[in-house]
C-alpha cells in the first residue's frame, strides 16, 4: 500500500514533469499509475484530516472593490437614484463612460441591498385575504360568475352561482345575458330570504369583478347585514371553492357538447345540474354524502351508521383488517383562505 508521503512525492514528480512539457499520461506510465489515480491523490486528505488545499483562482473579470464602490456612488447620485441599471448603463454610455455591464450593476446593487425598488412609485401590494371559517351552514358563502358559450360566436350567457362553503350546497343561481351588479344584488337578496338567514351573521366571499364590488351590490349587502369578503386581484385560489364548483359543472358527463342556443335552455340545464349536485352527487370532501344532506345535518347520522357498520365488519373478520377502519368522522370546520390549508391540496368538488 502506498503511503501518503509516497503519494505526495509521486504527485510532485509528475507535476514537475508536466511543467517541463511532458504529457500527463506519459509521466504516469513511468510511475505505473493512471491519470485518474493521480487526480484522486491530489485531492486526498493530509494525515491531520485536512484536504489538500485547492488552488484559489481569482476570476479575471472580477470587479475590484474600488470599482464596486464607484458603481454604488454613481447609482446613488440624484440623477440616477430612481433609475434601474438597464437605464443607468446606457445613460453613462451617452456620457462617454463605461464602468461595467448591466448585470454587474445589478449584482453590486443586490449585494448592497439597494435593488428593491428604485423609483418613487411603489408596486402595488395586496394583502392576503383574511382566513374565514364555517362550522355550520349559512355562515360563509362563496359566489362567482362563469361564461357559458352560445351558438353566436363571441356571445355568452353568464351563470351567477352561490354556494355554501360548509356544505358545498348550491344555495342560489341564475343565468343572465349580461354581467351586472344589479343582477348580483337581486340574486343575493332572493337567496338570503329563501334560506331564512335573517339576523344571523353571514360572510359572502367573491373575487374582485365589477358585479361583485358594484355600488348596488354593496348597498344590498349592507342592508341585509352580510359581510363582504374579496380575493386578491387575479388570484383564483382565493376563491377556490367556487372555481372547483365551476370545474365540476363544465366537466360533468352531462355537460352539453354544443353551445347553448337560448337562455331558457341554459336555465333548464343548470336547474338539472343543481338538483344532481345537491341531491345525488356524493361529495368526496364531505366523506361522500350529498351537499344537501350536509346542509340539513343528516350527514352526522349517515356517517355514524357507516362507522358502526365498518366496526362490526372488522370485529367479525379481524384478520382481514391490517389497520384501523376508514375515517368516517365528519369535518367540523371548513376554512377558506387559511394559510394552513394552502399547504394541502384542495379537494375536487
Amino acid at each position: 500500500m502506498t503511503t501518503f508521503l509516497d503519494r505526495q512525492k509521486a504527485v510532485e514528480l509528475i507535476d514537475n514533469a508536466c511543467f517541463a512539457g511532458a504529457r500527463l499520461s506519459a509521466a504516469c506510465d513511468i510511475l505505473d499509475v493512471s491519470p485518474r489515480t493521480m487526480q484522486r491523490w491530489r485531492g486526498q486528505e493530509k494525515p491531520d484530516g485536512r484536504k489538500a488545499a485547492a488552488q484559489q483562482r481569482t476570476p479575471g473579470n472580477k470587479l475590484s472593490q474600488r470599482e464596486q464602490d464607484k458603481i454604488l456612488t454613481i447609482c446613488n447620485q440624484p440623477e440616477f437614484a430612481n433609475m434601474p441599471p438597464n437605464q443607468i448603463v446606457p445613460a453613462l454610455a451617452d456620457q462617454g463612460t463605461y464602468i461595467a455591464s448591466e448585470s454587474s450593476f445589478y449584482r453590486v446593487l443586490r449585494k448592497a441591498d439597494q435593488l428593491a425598488h428604485r423609483g418613487k412609485a411603489k408596486p402595488p401590494t395586496h394583502k392576503h385575504p383574511e382566513s374565514l371559517e364555517a362550522s355550520g351552514p349559512n355562515q360563509l358563502w362563496s359566489w362567482d360568475i362563469t361564461y357559458l358559450p352560445t351558438i353566436v360566436k363571441g356571445l355568452f350567457f353568464y351563470l351567477y352561482m352561490i354556494m355554501d362553503v360548509y356544505s358545498r350546497k348550491i344555495v342560489g343561481w341564475e343565468v343572465f345575458d349580461t354581467e351586472s351588479a344589479n343582477h348580483a344584488a337581486s340574486l343575493i337578496r332572493k337567496t338570503y330570504l329563501r334560506e331564512g338567514i335573517a339576523g344571523e351573521p353571514l360572510v359572502l366571499h367573491s373575487d374582485n369583478g365589477s358585479p361583485m364590488k358594484g355600488a348596488t351590490m354593496l348597498v344590498t349587502l349592507q342592508k341585509l347585514g352580510v359581510i363582504p369578503s374579496f380575493s386578491r386581484p387575479s388570484v383564483s385560489n382565493d376563491n377556490a371553492y367556487s372555481e372547483a364548483l365551476f370545474k365540476t359543472l363544465k366537466y360533468t358527463s352531462g355537460y352539453p357538447d354544443k353551445p347553448f342556443n337560448s337562455i331558457e335552455q341554459t336555465r333548464q340545464w343548470i336547474s338539472g345540474f343543481q338538483h344532481w349536485y345537491n341531491e345525488i352527487h356524493h361529495h368526496s370532501a364531505l366523506k361522500f354524502v350529498t351537499p344537501n344532506q350536509r346542509h340539513k345535518g343528516e350527514d352526522l347520522g349517515i356517517l355514524a351508521a357507516r362507522k358502526a357498520l365498518y366496526e362490526a365488519a372488522r370485529k367479525k373478520r379481524p384478520e382481514r383488517w391490517s389497520r384501523s377502519i376508514r375515517d368516517w368522522e365528519p369535518t367540523q370546520v371548513v376554512c377558506l383562505n387559511s394559510r394552513r390549508s394552502k399547504q394541502q391540496s384542495m379537494k375536487a368538488a
